[in-house]
């Protein structure tokens, strides 16, 4: 059973930084690229990061250059090191993958909230 399990969320001002973490279980992790997306009030479900089985990162403009994904394959865990928040900023962080089937698994999510 697929299992992902998000962490480190919470308040933080703006220009600050938060990491992130998605533990998971259920499958041969290291074989799989991962991603995290976010997901503010009234918006669309935003892809903001992904990493490939190799460690190649890629990210949307939005993001690039204070987002940091990483994976460390002993864990079975991926990171997301968010620096210079915004208030933008501020959603549901959900992480995912995607089976060779092209079945989608997210976790259930943690709350990021920038604000002074």
């Amino acid at each position: 059973q697929v299992q992902l399990v998000e962490s480190g969320g919470g308040l933080v001002q703006p220009g600050g930084s938060l990491r992130l973490s998605c533990a998971t279980s259920g499958f041969p992790f290291s074989r799989y690229s991962m991603n995290w997306y976010r997901q503010a009030p009234g918006k669309e479900r935003e892809w903001v990061a992904r990493i490939s089985v190799g460690g190649s990162t890629d990210y949307p403009n939005s993001v690039k250059g204070r987002f940091t994904m990483s994976r460390d394959n002993a864990k079975n865990t991926v990171y997301l090191q968010m620096n210079s928040l915004k208030a933008d900023d501020t959603a549901v962080y959900y992480c995912n993958t995607r089976s060779v089937f092209g079945s989608d698994y997210w976790g259930q999510g943690t709350q990021v909230t920038v604000s002074s």
